[in-house]
């Protein structure tokens, strides 16, 4: 039986809300599959505003990939903003896609890319609107599976209690394979029930079902074991890597929003991981190993993904993208290629030690020169080496220097303030490098005319990095830091206006760490925010420390025990048995390392330093020069 569109109830609600146009779908490139056609159906979900979660890369990837496949159809649905969900309640509509204006309910499988752990809140209300049960445990046959991926997903267990499965890394390959599986299921007329599907789901170690696994705790609250409960379950499950990026050359036909979204382009992968160590860096610890798209592929998807889409922006995307071991003839290419039309390229992450202004000049060929940006992350040489950032002082001023005088008049540097052994003075050292970045500006064009403006975000220690040990700095440290740097830049009126400051203060930082290294006693904090009304948490308009402080003490979670608490070497860590390929000693000796600020190197250029992700995942560094040159092609 077909699935009705439930959008005739939607659209008198539409005049009623904010930015209605993010609610209606009709996007170019969308895909709105007939319902009787496909036997598997996946909702996929990116629990934040449309604005935010239509240019997700995954998503879309998956979106694509899953509707290709015969007898398989996928739509999309976002967090509705409080005034909408409001009216939803209060009408009966449910949580719907929007593609075909679908009940997720309806669907075989929900799938939520998280990309930061502050989208939890949202999960639950889009379960409650969708009419499936908040506990994986009181969902019945015709709820469908709720399974979450994503970079947030690599530790699972605050939100356990309301996941049926997990996915860790790479989505391409593992999305086709649970189809197979859920349509076997079905075709066989669905034996076992919901138990038996995800019982064959966690069997090949794919696919992490935590109901399938007891956590014990000893006496003083630390976990004393995780361990499967059902004969068939692996004891450890493994992430998935995706080795040959060439074959999977998504997204092919980009999404165009009617909405106005954080990211107005079309954005190439061009490749995946990083093994640059930077200490503090989940992404690139858990994306391992550097895999590089081949500059005829990346040159082939970005001239299809302009005609199908009409964006004048090509951002090429990566952890680190001027490490692409082509970078210099992709960007020469692409700029051949695109010189004279309205298509604009963007690098939006480059090193300092990467950057040369060859490559910066070729990117702002064809678009205005607007800012630089670039990570120090610490303030002082001690910090850099602690976080393993090699960038010294005289790399960044040479850097920003010669951008000057090429003509760029905007940097931007970003800073982390409560680094692992950081003291008030490590701090205080990135008023110092700002005014040296400005004066040597100033020294190379004769002009005034300069601006560097100085972000900091807040450090939150991450699962499967050498500081998942390192107590975090509590929020009242962080914000002092954050007050004597604002004084210390804005005390020197000869620099004072030529600096900005923008920072995020150490509250909300503590919540992210709370969730990032919590175990699953953290789900009923998270469920109590929820039911006191959290919403987009990662919205600073929306975030309540409070509400959070709250729920945590009436649930009985001391959050400074999770937070700003130093873990042992043989402590037992929530996420232990699920496994990123990085070896548990590496990552203890690369902590040890960083107290002592001893460097190391990036093994894509160096000799392998054992960190056991390509014997572990059965994979390898795979990197140029191939001595391909971009195929040439004619601009219509």
């Amino acid at each position: 039986m077909p699935v009705e569109s439930i959008f005739h109830r939607l659209e008198a609600l539409l005049p009623k809300v904010q930015k209605p146009i993010q609610y209606v779908g009709g996007e170019l490139n969308s895909t709105v599959k007939d319902w009787d056609s496909a036997d598997v159906r996946w909702a996929l979900m990116y629990p934040d505003a449309y604005e935010v979660g239509l240019p997700n890369q995954g998503v879309a990837i998956l979106y694509e990939i899953l509707n290709e496949l015969p007898g398989t159809l996928a739509e999309r649905t976002y967090a509705v903003w409080p005034d909408l969900e409001a009216l939803m309640r209060a009408e009966g509509v449910p949580q719907f896609t929007v593609d075909a204006h679908r009940p997720v309910r309806a669907f075989d499988v929900l799938g939520v890319s998280f990309s930061t752990e502050l989208g939890y809140t949202n999960m639950l209300t889009a379960l409650d609107l969708a009419g499936i049960p908040l506990l994986a445990v009181d969902r019945g046959e015709d709820d469908p599976i709720v399974l979450a991926g994503g970079h947030a997903a690599f530790n699972p267990e605050p939100i356990a209690d309301f996941l049926d499965a997990a996915v860790l890394g790479d989505g391409e390959q593992i999305s086709i394979a649970i189809s197979e599986v859920i349509r076997e299921w079905k075709a066989e007329g669905r034996p076992g029930g919901r138990d038996e599907l995800l019982m064959r789901l966690a069997e090949s170690g794919g696919v992490y079902v935590p109901k399938f696994y007891d956590v014990e705790y000893h006496a003083d609250g630390r976990i004393k074991r995780v361990a499967p409960n059902r004969p068939d379950v692996p004891w450890r499950v493994h992430k998935h890597t995706v080795m040959d990026l060439d074959e999977w050359p998504y997204p092919k036909k980009p999404l165009v929003p009617l909405a106005e979204t954080v990211h107005e382009r079309f954005s190439v992968e061009i490749f995946r991981g990083c093994t640059r160590g930077c200490r503090f860096c989940q992404a690139g610890m858990i994306t391992r190993p550097v895999r590089e798209r081949s500059i005829t592929t990346i040159g082939a998807m970005v001239d299809n993904g302009v005609k199908q889409s009409g964006f004048n922006e090509v951002g090429l995307l990566s952890l680190s993208s001027a490490d692409h071991s082509e970078i210099g003839d992709i960007a020469k290419g692409l700029a051949d290629r695109y010189e004279g039309s309205n298509t604009s390229l963007s690098l939006p992450s480059t090193r300092v030690d990467a950057f040369n202004i060859d490559l910066a000049n070729e990117f702002s060929r064809n678009g205005r020169r607007s800012g630089l940006t670039f990570a120090p992350e610490g303030g002082s040489e001690r910090m850099r080496k602690v976080i393993n950032k090699m960038v010294t002082e005289e790399d960044l001023i040479r850097t920003v220097t010669t951008a000057y005088s090429q003509g760029w008049r905007q940097v931007k540097l970003y800073f982390m303030c409560g680094l692992p052994t950081e003291q008030d003075e490590d701090v205080l050292g990135i008023a110092d490098l700002a005014k040296k970045v400005i004066k040597a500006g100033r020294e190379a064009t004769g002009s005034r005319d300069i601006r560097c403006t100085v972000s900091i975000g807040g450090f939150v220690p991450k699962p499967h990095t050498p500081f998942q040990w390192a107590a975090q700095a509590d929020h009242e440290t962080v914000d002092r830091r954050l007050k004597a740097l604002r004084e210390a830049l804005r005390s020197d009126k000869n620099y004072g206006r030529a600096i900005g400051y923008r920072y995020h203060d150490g509250k909300p930082s503590i919540v992210e760490g709370l969730l990032s290294r919590g175990d699953r006693r953290v789900g009923a904090v998270i469920r109590a925010v929820w039911e006191d009304g959290g919403r987009f948490d990662g919205w600073s308009e929306h975030f309540s420390y409070e509400r959070w402080m709250t729920a945590a003490e009436q649930v009985g979670v001391d959050v400074d025990w999770y937070t700003t608490r130093e873990r042992e070497e043989n402590e037992v860590l929530p996420w232990d048995h699920l496994d990123a390929g990085l070896d548990r000693e590496w990552l203890w000796q690369d902590w040890q390392e960083a107290v002592s600020g001893a460097e190391v190197e990036d093994c894509r250029w160096t000799p392998c330093y054992d960190c056991g992700v390509c014997p572990t995942m059965g994979t390898e560094i795979q990197i140029g020069p191939t001595g391909r040159k971009l195929l040439p092609l004619t601009v219509v």
